[in-house]
């Protein structure tokens, strides 16, 4: 593969930024042109600068159309940042009227916190900025260890405090607070009985969301919570989403911690108990996240003011 050590900006098409997006995104050379709004052969022709610049073929044909090659599902996240940033810069104002901006903001959050906020959100940009788009980037795994910089490039994050996050230029702001709980099958002996013991919860098996490899460091608020309830559980299923934890617990003998607003939630609906934990867990408190070079974005003021006002009821 072709490395580029020392790529000077000035020297770089930055529309191929825009057809790389469109590229990763469709999988597909004549819908990407679309998009993009430029000939089908226009866009192959970017595919083939693209596969120069990089080295690598990007998108590979197969019998069902074309798959990302493991450099481009490197990329595609990448780009999808660079284009958001680059989107917020030329679209920065000295004002900003919320009802008739059409600013892009990027979040990332976990599918819990679109539980929880997600349909308000919606409705109070409908209401007041109903040409502003959002993009909602979902977390896909345990917060990484270059979180703190990801935030740069976006608008914001929402999260619980971890030690990771405090680090100069970071800022915050308490959103709402939850509290842990553990769901059961309703079947469950357990959930039968009506509440749970430390013992209990030592020798059942776990659903657990965003466990990592074994050896691996992990800032997944359930792990660090059992943790500190002094269980090393026996995780037989370990999942990418808090929504899918009790999808692997009904119907079965298996428990999990899980937030009670979202039990809440899910549990009639799926025959599942919600019973309190029989240790202390702490007090879960979602904030938002966003980098001090936001501060003064009236845009980004605006969205800050907006994520609190519709998390105050809650």
């Amino acid at each position: 593969m072709t490395r580029h050590p020392s790529v000077h900006l000035a020297n770089l098409d930055l529309n191929l930024l825009v057809a790389l997006r469109e590229l990763l995104r469709e999988r597909n050379v004549t819908r990407a042109a679309a998009r993009i709004g430029v000939t089908q052969p226009a866009a192959s022709a970017a595919l083939g600068r693209l596969r120069r610049h990089f080295g690598d073929d990007l998108l590979v044909r197969n019998r069902n159309g074309y798959v990302l090659t493991p450099l481009a599902l490197q990329l595609a996240d990448q780009v999808e940042t660079v284009c958001a940033a680059a989107e917020r810069l030329f679209t920065t104002d000295s004002s900003f009227d919320p009802a008739s901006s059409r600013r892009q903001f990027t979040l990332l959050m976990a599918d819990y916190t679109v539980e929880v906020l997600g349909a308000r959100l919606s409705a109070a940009l409908a209401e007041h900025a109903p040409r502003v788009e959002l993009h909602i980037r979902m977390v896909r795994e345990a917060f990484s260890t270059d979180a703190a910089e990801t935030i740069r490039f976006i608008d914001g994050m929402i999260a619980p405090p971890v030690s990771r996050f405090e680090v100069p230029g970071l800022r915050s702001a308490d959103l709402f607070t939850d509290r842990w709980v553990c769901v059961l099958d309703a079947a469950h002996p357990c959930a039968e009985r009506g509440h749970l013991t430390p013992e209990d919860m030592a020798r059942l098996s776990w659903v657990a969301p965003f466990q990592p490899d074994p050896g691996f460091m992990t800032a997944a608020p359930t792990t660090r919570q059992l943790t500190l309830f002094g269980i090393q559980p026996d995780v037989r299923v370990r999942v990418e989403s808090y929504r899918a934890v009790p999808h692997f617990v009904v119907g079965t003998d298996r428990v999990a911690l899980l937030q009670k607003r979202l039990a809440d939630l899910v549990a009639g609906p799926m025959g599942l108990a919600v019973l309190p934990c029989p240790q202390d867990p702490e007090p879960i408190t979602e904030r938002l996240w966003w980098h001090d070079e936001y501060d003064r974005d009236p845009a980004h003021q605006w969205l800050r003011q907006m994520l609190t006002s519709v998390s105050e009821d809650l």
